[in-house]
């Protein structure tokens, strides 16, 4: 039905998150339909995002910087810093504009079945960060609801509670085995509002 290589776009495309091989093949015939103007621009990001895209060495954050604009945004609040999953967390968090602190990512949460342990995540660092600033003096643990994000949470706090700073968690409006980049604003606001010691 197609050539090989657009259907091999069509194919990665499918791969992406929310998208199944019909939502592909559509996005893949809007991009050929607008060939000389949305494709070329899209082409032009993406392989500028691809060469020069980072993981913040400070954060975890992902920039074209090796300090994402956050960590170099000196109007931060340097007293909180915020634990996240990963970025996608962060990002959903970020983009309501209430939270003025600082964060640290993680890059996974703890997992028996998918063999992800303490040491796949940034949690020396963290300790690190942590305890070399004299300006932190809170750290919110902002894991999904599930098993596995509960297991980090309560691990990350294990492994900083000797640092003698207030540790909190995000609190109502958090559903069980919800994941934080899928919950509305307000849900969000409202579970760091009324977040609660750990």
């Amino acid at each position: 039905m197609y050539n090989g290589d657009i259907e091999k776009l069509i194919s990665c495309f499918s791969r992406l998150p929310g998208f199944g091989y019909r939502m592909a093949t559509r996005v893949v015939l809007h991009l050929l339909k607008k060939k000389h103007t949305v494709m070329s621009s899209f082409v032009k990001l993406l392989a500028n995002v691809y060469e020069n895209s980072k993981v913040c060495e400070v954060c975890g954050n992902v920039d074209v910087k090796p300090v994402c604009s956050i960590c170099l945004n000196n109007k931060r609040d340097d007293s909180t810093i915020c634990i996240v999953t990963d970025v996608a967390d962060l990002w959903s968090i970020e983009k309501i504009g209430f939270f003025r602190g600082r964060y640290h990512v993680l890059g996974n949460k703890l997992s028996a079945i998918d063999g992800i342990t303490p040491e796949d995540l940034s949690i020396a660092k963290l300790y690190e960060r942590i305890k070399s600033s004299s300006s932190i003096n809170e750290v919110i643990i902002a894991m999904s609801a599930d098993i596995d994000g509960q297991t980090t949470m309560f691990f990350v706090k294990d492994k900083i509670k000797d640092l003698n700073i207030k540790i909190t968690t995000l609190s109502h409006g958090v559903p069980i085995g919800s994941e934080l980049e899928s919950l509305d604003d307000g849900t969000i606001i409202a579970a760091f509002n009324h977040r609660r010691d750990i």
